[in-house]
């Protein structure tokens, strides 16, 4: 049978699930909703080709691609007519202690040698079929095992004391599967950044990490909901590699998948949030402070049908169980994916961030912290850069061809050429985007934009515009296209304008004039 075909990322995935963090083949099929057989093929590709986890150095994604994900050979079709197994008795012989699917299958090929399914086969249309009977599992948690995380409904008020004006409050819940103990803290949105501080105050707060998070398909949890194959937020997954966790959404529209945290939820409305309903609030701190009091008493309160409460039954159950936390937290990344323009620079934050000239129109992905920005290319990082919060660029030297020869596509001569085909004005504002910037590739960007203002306004307009804008000086690429949005270039200059010409400041050491592009 056929291995699908999976992303890259989820290759990685079950590497560093299998080699990082220990997890078995079955658990890690139900993190990535991925056969166990096709994580059995990955596996012993990798074990051949002697490749763990992290990725080797030495090789990049496509190398590694190559190996564990190989091209397959065309073969005839065949038409097998296959026995079809008892499934009403094989659910029959599972009731019985100590049996397993694994060897009702292969009493089932052995009635049927030479017409019978793969056991991967076998396991899909067995769950098939007892979706059919819509039957109901009582999930079963084990200690240490899976961390639940949902925030409540309701929110809590916090009022600014100057003004009056009422701010609402998220309720964070985190709950692990075992001992129920509960964490729960109040932030001022579900972003992923109050998303990801919140994981991370829940770790330190139950002292160690479980071996999964099960959280609702929120959008920070979640770029692309599915019910059998979601995919997680860049940040959230960089989370879970930090603290080498396995994430496993909850199905969409499925409540039994995360009934601890809808359990979780309801306790701490009815325990904690109902108390403090008549109690202002009038800062984020002092809500945490109270609610942080409240907790205590919810984790030590006794259980009624079963002995202990979630404090000693964490201690005895879920605290042992626990890996140990990281050497240090996780520090927050924002993850974006982004395109190398021609200048080779990517923007982020309305800040353009160089990169190696020859990775132009290549796709890269920058994380961004509060202190740096990092750009990695096929998993490899390219280019480092303090992070700036202003508009404007940041280029390293290094990154730049010897005398640009890379962008003879795209140079200064051919901007000033074909400026020269449409006006004198138009000319004029290219001259002045390349001479005024610290290097002229900076400048291609609006170069580039005002080429395609000709496809929509056309050159004559596009030439009226800049003269009038050379006219009020004011020769940047949003003016024009505010000029031509507006209709103004279609305007009669006023009386006198013909002899108000203000003159630009072009005359300098690095403006050379058109003649010189020629």
């Amino acid at each position: 049978m056929k291995t699908k075909k999976i992303s890259m990322q989820k290759i990685k995935e079950i590497l560093r699930l299998k080699y990082g963090a220990d997890l078995s083949s079955r658990q890690i099929s139900r993190s990535l909703n991925i056969s166990t057989g096709a994580i059995s093929k990955y596996l012993n590709r990798a074990d051949a080709a002697g490749i763990g986890w992290p990725l080797p150095e030495s090789m990049t994604e496509q190398q590694v691609l190559a190996i564990l994900q190989p091209s397959r050979k065309p073969r005839k079709d065949t038409v097998t007519v296959f026995a079809e197994p008892d499934f009403n008795a094989i659910h029959d012989e599972l009731g019985t202690k100590g049996m397993t699917r694994q060897l009702l299958w292969e009493e089932y090929t052995q009635d049927h040698p030479s017409n019978h399914y793969s056991y991967s086969r076998f396991t899909v249309l067995f769950k098939r079929w007892q979706g059919s009977r819509q039957l109901s599992m009582r999930q079963t948690h084990l200690a240490g095992e899976k961390m639940f995380v949902d925030y409540c409904g309701p929110t809590m008020d916090v009022i600014n004391h100057q003004t009056g004006e009422v701010r609402t409050a998220q309720i964070f819940v985190s709950v692990l599967g075992a001992s129920s103990y509960t964490f729960v803290e109040a932030t001022w949105s579900q972003s992923l950044p109050d998303w990801i501080g919140s994981h991370v105050r829940a770790f330190n707060f139950f002292g160690g990490v479980p071996e999964v998070v099960v959280p609702d398909n929120l959008k920070s949890a979640v770029s692309k909901a599915c019910r059998y194959d979601p995919d997680l937020n860049p940040t959230y997954q960089q989370l879970a590699e930090h603290y080498n966790v396995a994430v496993i959404p909850a199905r969409p529209y499925k409540p039994k998948d995360k009934s601890k945290a809808e359990v979780a939820v309801q306790v701490v409305e009815r325990w904690i949030m109902m108390r403090l309903r008549k109690q202002p609030f009038f800062t984020l701190a002092s809500l945490n402070q109270a609610i942080r009091f409240l907790l205590a008493d919810l984790n030590n309160r006794p259980f009624k049908k079963r002995p202990g409460s979630r404090q000693s039954q964490f201690e005895s159950i879920d605290k042992p169980a626990l890996r140990p936390l990281p050497p240090s937290p996780y520090e927050y990344l924002e993850v974006k994916k982004a395109r190398v323009h021609l200048d080779y620079h990517v923007e982020y934050d309305g800040h353009f961030y160089s990169v190696p000239y020859q990775l132009v129109k290549q796709n890269v992905m920058i994380h961004a912290s509060r202190t740096t920005l990092t750009i990695n290319h096929q998993g490899k990082q390219v280019a480092h850069h303090p992070r700036a919060f202003k508009h404007g660029h940041t280029t390293d030297t290094t990154h730049m061809a010897k005398a640009h020869l890379k962008h003879q596509e795209w140079s200064p001569q051919r901007f000033v050429l074909w400026a020269t085909r449409i006006g004198e004005y138009t000319t004029l504002v290219v001259e002045h985007q390349l001479a005024g910037r610290r290097h002229p590739e900076h400048g291609y960007r609006a170069c580039l934009g005002l080429l395609n203002l000709t496809k929509k306004y056309g050159q004559e307009r596009l030439e009226a515009a800049c003269r009038r804008a050379h006219y009020i000086n004011a020769i940047t690429y949003k003016n024009i296209a505010s000029i031509l949005s507006k209709g103004l270039d279609n305007l009669p200059m006023e009386d006198g304008d013909a002899d108000k010409q203000i003159s630009l400041p072009l005359s300098h050491d690095n403006v050379r004039g058109a003649k010189y592009y020629h």
